[in-house]
């Protein structure tokens, strides 16, 4: 069970990241956008006139050729850079809620893992009952060997430590026997 919550942790550090992400580039992009709006106002105006005075033939030719260089213009241009600008919109709480909840139901699946095992073994002791015996009284017994060895290892390790330091274990005798007067044999 703790090997699938162990499992569980670097999807979780993943979404954590991602969500980590959204925000500093949420922030990072509405910075931009705020401090680096432009707009750029151009205005000019032309005006071309030539006066040809005179009455000869050459003056009207003139003023028939060049007066249709005269011009004037007004030009207005205001332009920004706005449809240039990042819009940033961060995730909506529904997102982080969609993206949060498979991975909670991920662990909460982990953790019903042990009552579903149980649950296989309690099925199969209504169906096999004679099994189920068998195998209660084998872990029993092999609880019992478990303990049995456990104690004489202690007595083994105690029995090391008085050849190794006799002092100390004859101190040590005596203080068990007072603790506990069953050990005096």
């Amino acid at each position: 069970q703790v090997v699938e919550l162990l499992e569980c942790i670097p999807p979780l550090l993943l979404l954590l990241l991602a969500w980590g992400l959204d925000h500093a580039l949420v922030g990072l992009l509405s910075t931009i956008q705020q401090h680096s709006f432009v707009q750029y106002s151009f205005h000019s105006s032309h005006h071309l006139a030539v006066h040809v005075m005179g009455t000869s033939l050459m003056a009207q030719l003139l003023r028939s050729t060049i007066g249709a260089l005269n011009s004037s213009s007004d030009t207005e241009l205001e332009t920004s850079n706005f449809a240039c600008l990042p819009q940033p919109r961060s995730m909506t709480r529904q997102q982080y809620v969609d993206s949060f909840v498979p991975l909670a139901v991920l662990v909460l699946l982990c953790l019903l893992q042990a009552y579903a095992y149980r649950l296989r073994r309690v099925i199969a002791s209504f169906y096999f009952p004679k099994q189920e015996k068998s195998r209660v009284l084998y872990l029993y017994n092999k609880l019992l060997r478990q303990r049995h060895c456990f104690v004489r290892l202690q007595r083994e390790r105690i029995a090391r430590r008085v050849r190794r330091y006799p002092a100390v274990g004859t101190v040590l005798l005596e203080w068990c026997c007072r603790r506990w007067p069953r050990l005096r044999r």
